[in-house]
């Protein structure tokens, strides 16, 4: 398990988030989680093969493909954030580790122990079995952006980044 701390660091300093299967249907959980981690200041890249353009970014056919395109511009990817079955992850990880990426964030449902024992000797932060909204929302009091009612009565304010 991943702690608290280790969390909020990640989502603190990885800004921009290449997302692996991005879907560009709206009603897809892939697409909602981009629609706001983008709505919350972080740089989203589409990397869908099959789309030309998802939240208003390109899309690409690989992370490698979009680690280039952001290099001309002078960018970097800090996350690689999958939407794939638990068996793709492996090239992805691959990937991700190429390209001098600081984490590998498999979603709910996503365990590859191996490909994440590989990002890890390479020095990545790797996330299993987690979604980064809803990490995202928990750790910075962004729960009640879906209409969740947290059933929390504080006053204080949650710990927010800083943009």
């Amino acid at each position: 398990m991943t702690d608290i701390a280790t969390l909020r660091r990640i989502l603190a300093t990885c800004r921009t988030i290449a997302v692996v299967g991005l879907s560009p249907q709206w009603h897809r959980p892939s697409f909602f989680a981009a629609k706001y981690m983008q709505a919350h200041g972080y740089r989203i890249v589409p990397v869908n093969p099959a789309a030309a353009e998802i939240l208003g970014e390109p899309s690409h056919p690989s992370v490698t493909e979009a680690a280039r395109v952001l290099a001309v511009k002078g960018e970097r990817i800090d996350m690689v954030d999958c939407f794939r079955r638990t068996e793709d992850i492996g090239p992805i990880a691959d990937e991700a580790i190429a390209i001098g990426a600081k984490c590998l964030w498999q979603q709910i449902g996503v365990v590859n122990e191996e490909a994440a024992a590989r990002a890890r000797a390479a020095g990545l932060d790797v996330v299993m079995d987690r979604c980064v909204k809803i990490e995202h929302a928990r750790l910075f009091g962004g729960l009640n952006w879906a209409g969740v009612n947290t059933r929390v009565i504080s006053s204080r304010r949650p710990q927010q980044l800083p943009y």
